[in-house]
């Protein structure tokens, strides 16, 4: 098939690497180069990046809103387009213009967290088991009826990293499923009910509040890792904790009760890993060596 692919970060790439491998990539869409580094230097998005290593053309529009930009898509004359997390509101031209549409690959078992941080908040709200929906666009924000389903389970200990990858991974094999099925495929509408909408992440929910239970603070870590992840200072230091499991114990919120065992509000987490300022990620025995851990509080 001749396929037009829209993706922005590395959770598509993989995407692409499917569809490339397979199918005729007309374009590549993607977000303009964004100042990044220590030099502020414009740096292109991962998928722009991996499609000019793949030698496909790619096109950097700022929106998708002029009349000349809607044109040169619709003039790529492809049978599909593939969206994922692109970050641009698509149209109604532009989803029109694929002989097919345009199918999006969206990181939850829709209608449960639809919008932009749905891995996210799948842990973080402490859901059992999240999935890839592959479905087709809409001008609503998620909401079209869905083509094919997988979930795959939340462990105690996943954080949105890990997610992150296995679902990525799972999402290439789906579209390349869903294409060469897509004839047959009968698009099931999403229910009315269970609609939930997973807010884009703000940075200051990272700070952690030991006085809230632990069971909610182990989500809290796991979901925000590695990114934006979720930090407390020692030593005026801030330290980003980037994996946590519940733990047995009970004492004043923020109290260390041995290692890297910590009081919550009700209950205790040992954080598992966990990151210094201007260092790599490293398990928290190794951490505790070069740090001594005063009592939260």
């Amino acid at each position: 098939m001749r396929v037009i692919f829209m993706g922005t970060p590395e959770f598509s790439v993989p995407v692409l690497e499917a569809l490339a491998a397979r199918h005729e990539v007309a374009a590549v869409y993607s977000q303009p180069p964004r100042p990044a580094g220590r030099g502020k230097k414009d740096r292109p998005s991962p998928v722009h990046a991996r499609a000019e290593e793949l030698g496909l053309p790619v096109r950097t529009p700022r929106n998708l809103k002029s009349a000349e930009d809607r044109a040169a898509l619709a003039a790529l004359d492809a049978d599909v387009a593939v969206v994922v997390a692109y970050g641009l509101i698509l149209p109604q031209a532009v989803l029109d213009a694929p002989r097919q549409g345009c199918l999006n690959i969206h990181a939850s078992l829709l209608p449960r967290w639809r919008g932009a941080a749905p891995i996210h908040r799948a842990i973080m709200a402490g859901d059992t088991e999240t999935g890839i929906c592959v479905m087709r666009m809409e001008a609503g924000l998620d909401t079209g009826p869905v083509l094919l389903r997988e979930a795959t389970p939340i462990g105690p200990t996943d954080t949105t990293g890990d997610l992150h990858d296995r679902l990525s991974t799972m999402g290439a094999r789906m579209i390349i499923d869903a294409l060469d099925r897509l004839p047959d495929l009968i698009p099931q509408p999403q229910p009315e009910t269970g609609v939930t909408y997973a807010a884009k992440i703000d940075k200051a929910e990272a700070r952690i509040d030991w006085s809230r239970p632990a069971a909610e603070l182990v989500r809290h870590i796991n979901g925000l890792s590695p990114f934006p992840g979720a930090w407390c200072e020692i030593h005026g230091e801030r330290i980003k904790l980037l994996r946590a499991a519940p733990a047995e114990g009970a004492g004043t919120p923020g109290k260390v009760l041995h290692g890297f065992t910590i009081a919550c509000g009700t209950g205790a987490l040992t954080v598992l890993e966990a990151q210094r300022e201007g260092k790599r990620p490293l398990p928290a025995a190794d951490i505790l060596r070069g740090l001594t851990l005063p009592d939260l509080l």
